[in-house]
């Protein structure tokens, strides 16, 4: 496909933050017809539609976050001349098109396809229905920002598919793909699994789990629980379970304060057996199934757990994946938990929120990926490329 220069690139993305601020009010009106549309039951759904000048603000610093970065394409990764004099360069390059499924969020409209356009990479854009006037909009900005400098608008499309036109385009592709990425729930992951005739990156839930050590600092336990769980109840890097070591001094009395400060931020709480016992009145578990739930809710499941060995295989058996914390003085045991746990991001006496391109230095990101290839955590604009090997002969042949 056709390399674009990074100053024709960047030409484009400061049209894109010229045109959004110019255009905020039409961007408003457009989402409110979205979010009046919307039943407002799915609370996590709907803080996720909603854009404010605050979220139009988050949209043009992603982009111009983006615009400040180097070119991610063509950096060399090795140069080797061999014996033979065969010299072989490996480099970056572009994937070529990738599609991104995303629900609710008209600012991954943005973000996901600032870092696509960044990176050389076609992007199709799939969004829910519920933001379909949101998306429309932001959809004409970047088709006015690309043809302000003679770019065809095919370079960021957005897909107006609903859910059988969706499933029916993955089974017999109108155009190559060579990347799709699905960001959502559980059933959105496992429709585009089922349906994709290319590779795919998962973007999982969170489901992500906490644990406190025997000699963790309650203070700190408390403080990291109660922003990991109420700061952002919709972001898929949101606390939703939390294993208390049985040995943990004055449990009770812990457990009951916990209870009282999560009660006063209208958190509701499920217990295991042995919470219970100290919490009678919190409603228990009632299904296992409920330890692979992510909540995107005011909900919290406390457990009990004999030691970090305990801990560490009931997050690798029921979390997503995606991000764990362990709040301990010592640091052997944190250690421990850090290596042995198989999640994306993992935290020592810190909150899960942290686990976002621009809370890790990443900047903005396409999501945040569950799998292991190719890459895990954030993906920012350097992970948007793939390699390629440039092999220079003087008519060498294999013998």
């Amino acid at each position: 496909m056709e390399l674009l220069s990074s100053e024709l690139k960047n030409n484009v993305l400061q049209s894109m933050i010229t045109i959004i601020d110019r255009e905020r009010t039409t961007i408003l009106a457009e989402n409110k017809k979205d979010l009046d549309a919307f039943d407002k039951e799915d609370q996590a759904l709907y803080d996720r539609l909603v854009v404010d000048h605050r979220k139009i603000d988050g949209m043009i610093r992603a982009i111009k976050d983006v615009k400040m970065q180097s070119n991610p394409v063509g950096q060399e990764i090795s140069d080797l001349t061999l014996d033979s004099g065969l010299q072989i360069t490996n480099k970056t390059a572009p994937f070529g098109t990738i599609m991104i499924i995303y629900e609710s969020r008209p600012d991954v409209t943005i973000e996901a396809a600032v870092l696509a356009f960044k990176a050389n990479n076609k992007i199709l854009l799939k969004g829910g229905k519920e933001a379909k006037n949101s998306n429309i909009i932001l959809e004409k900005c970047w088709h006015e920002a690309l043809d302000a400098n003679g770019l065809s608008k095919d370079w960021i499309k957005l897909l107006h598919f609903n859910r059988e036109e969706t499933q029916a385009f993955l089974k017999n592709l109108s155009e190559k793909l060579d990347l799709i990425v699905p960001r959502g729930g559980e059933r959105l992951i496992m429709f585009v699994k089922d349906n994709a005739t290319c590779a795919v990156l998962i973007s999982g839930r969170g489901n992500n789990f906490l644990y406190v050590a025997k000699d963790a600092d309650w203070l700190k336990a408390v403080k990291v629980i109660i922003n990991a769980k109420t700061d952002k109840i919709s972001g898929c890097n949101a606390l939703d379970k939390v294993l208390i070591d049985k040995l943990i001094p004055n449990i009770k009395h812990k457990i009951n304060e916990l209870q009282t400060m999560l009660s006063k931020l209208k958190v509701e709480l499920v217990v295991d057996a042995s919470i219970g016992k100290i919490l009678p009145k919190e409603k228990q578990i009632e299904n296992d199934t409920i330890w692979y739930e992510e909540f995107l809710a005011m909900k919290l499941l406390i457990a009990q757990v004999e030691d970090e060995h305990d801990a560490i295989d009931m997050i690798n058996t029921y979390s997503g994946g995606h991000s764990a914390s362990i709040i301990t003085e010592d640091k052997q045991t944190a250690m421990t938990f850090l290596e042995r746990v198989d999640s994306a991001a993992v935290y020592h006496n810190a909150s899960t929120r942290f686990t976002d391109g621009g809370q890790m230095g990443v900047g903005a990101e396409l999501a945040i990926s569950t799998d292991k290839l190719h890459h895990r955590g954030p993906l920012g604009l350097k992970q948007l490329v793939t390699n390629k090997y440039y092999v220079y002969g003087d008519g060498h042949v294999r013998v």
